[in-house]
């Protein structure tokens, strides 16, 4: 009787423990773990990808080019709509949604990583991760606050922490942007060991290179405080500088092939060929004779009897199909620019000249660069053995550099011109920023900016509707702000 007893204790004592091992792994996704035990560097592939793919050259990057007159908005759809400055368009909070939370996905992951590569974390040690995520925390968080002003930041990509995050100043948010910069660049220079390794989709797990990176993104981001601090121009120097020293050469996102992986650009123009060549784009060039406008207003477009159209009257051709269009829309397989060669020249140009500086081999260097840039651009193929131009494009940026007036009108002139491929956001900032100054350097000709005596262009974007709809402080800021008159701080206004 007693052994009978025992062994049922036995058999219990099994049951209960597999019963425990059982109820350890119900509800539980072993094919996809929780991101707190996801190692740090499993998650800064997707960072990476996402932040060129969606935060750089999604729609942000795609109304900026119409705001911008880069490209123009054709067809009756919503490009359309933002050429024609309709408010129901440029002003609501659906407009940008997508990358809204896209951007904030990719804070939200970023904080995850920075948190598990931090003192104490799952994967505390890999300096090198954590600076790149550091770095990129602070370019989705200079994107989100340079278009829509005050954002979300100290609280935001918290979780369940926090549901409703605070909105914080852009005056914090640009002191929290160059603090992660300064911290991601001594986490870099301080790695002695390449943790994240192939992951590194972007610069393949080199610290220098991600240092380099983090210094161009410094001078930009010290660029834009320059209406707030005057004397910011030594430190945009410093910055720049450094990058140089480092080895910077410009970095782009080059895994496309124009097959299976497609370029965002190209993807979008492909699938509702919403965009066309902008005519103050193509005066511009004319006007210095600049043969990059071979490849810029190339003709793409058919009319309704299968014929190639010609330029007239943009608004009219835009509705009917008959305009031109960069041809390099068509290359699926041209790299994503994350932050090109030539625009770190340019700034270094245009802060040596308002400092009183010569800023003639900067110059120089950034028309040349923005030339091979171009032809990158233009080329289907890239990075293949046998690359194939897809239109007509001398590469003469010596020569036409040498024919060019060093002035800083002639700079930020240059400098949009080279931002024509996928540069469109930094273009915004800028006509935003020599507007504070007093300075207009590209002349936009939309008619439509100005109607009936009242302002149409925006000067920032709306908040996105997923935060407008959940958070009463997103939604009462959305109400608040009027993005046709309300400037954001950085360029004079107060939110």
């Amino acid at each position: 009787m007693k052994k009978n007893i025992l062994m049922a204790v036995v058999l219990l004592m099994t049951i209960t423990s597999c019963s425990d091992g059982i109820m350890n792994y119900l509800n539980r996704d072993t094919s996809n773990p929780a991101v707190s035990v996801v190692p740090a560097k499993f998650s800064i592939s997707d960072a990476i990808v996402s932040t060129a793919f969606t935060t750089i050259s999604g729609s942000y990057a795609w109304y900026s080019s119409c705001y911008t007159e880069q490209e123009f908005g054709t067809g009756n759809n919503q490009f359309r709509n933002a050429e024609l400055r309709l408010k129901s368009e440029v002003a609501a909070a659906t407009t940008y949604n997508n990358e809204w939370n896209s951007t904030y996905g990719n804070v939200a992951n970023l904080k995850s990583i920075i948190e598990k590569t931090s003192a104490g974390g799952l994967n505390d040690g890999q300096t090198d991760i954590l600076g790149i995520a550091q770095v990129l925390l602070a370019v989705n968080f200079g994107i989100l606050t340079d278009l829509h002003g005050d954002i979300p930041c100290s609280e935001a990509g918290l979780g369940s922490a926090v549901l409703n995050p605070k909105l914080d100043s852009q005056e914090s948010v640009y002191t929290e942007i160059l603090s992660l910069l300064d911290s991601g660049i001594a986490n870099l220079q301080s790695s002695t060991e390449n943790y994240v390794g192939s992951q590194d989709v972007l610069l393949k797990g080199s610290a220098s290179s991600w240092a380099a990176l983090a210094y161009a993104f410094k001078a930009r981001f010290l660029l834009h405080t320059c209406y707030r601090n005057s004397s910011v121009y030594s430190q945009v120097i410093t910055a720049a500088n450094s990058a140089i020293q480092n080895g910077f050469d410009g970095v782009t996102l080059s895994f496309f092939n124009g097959e299976t992986q497609d370029n965002p650009w190209s993807a979008f123009w492909w699938s509702r060929e919403y965009t066309g060549s902008s005519a103050t784009v193509v005066d511009l060039m004319n006007a210095r004779k600049d043969n990059r406008v071979t490849p810029y207003n190339t003709q793409l477009f058919k009319d309704g009897n299968g014929q190639y159209g010609t330029p007239g009257n943009e608004v009219q051709a835009g509705l009917t199909g008959e305009l031109n269009a960069p041809s390099w829309l068509e290359n699926g397989g041209r790299p994503i620019n994350v932050f090109t060669k030539s625009e770190l020249y340019f700034i270094l140009a245009e802060a040596k000249l308002r400092s009183g500086q010569d800023a003639t081999e900067d110059f120089k260097t950034a028309v040349i660069a923005a030339f091979n840039e171009a032809e990158v651009a233009n080329t289907i193929g890239y990075g293949t053995d046998n690359p194939e131009p897809i239109a007509d494009f001398d590469n003469n940026g010596a020569d036409y550099a040498a024919g060019l007036s060093v002035t800083l009108e002639e700079v930020m002139i240059q400098k949009y011109l080279s931002q024509i491929v996928d540069q469109q956001i930094e273009a915004y900032n800028d006509i935003r920023r020599c507007k504070a100054l007093g300075e207009k350097f590209v002349v936009l000709q939309n008619p439509l900016n100005t109607q009936n005596g009242v302002n149409y262009w925006p000067e920032r974007y709306p908040y996105g509707n997923s935060s407008v709809i959940s958070n009463p402080t997103i939604e009462a800021a959305f109400h608040d702000v009027d993005i046709y008159t309300d400037l954001i701080w950085l360029y004079g206004g107060s939110k």
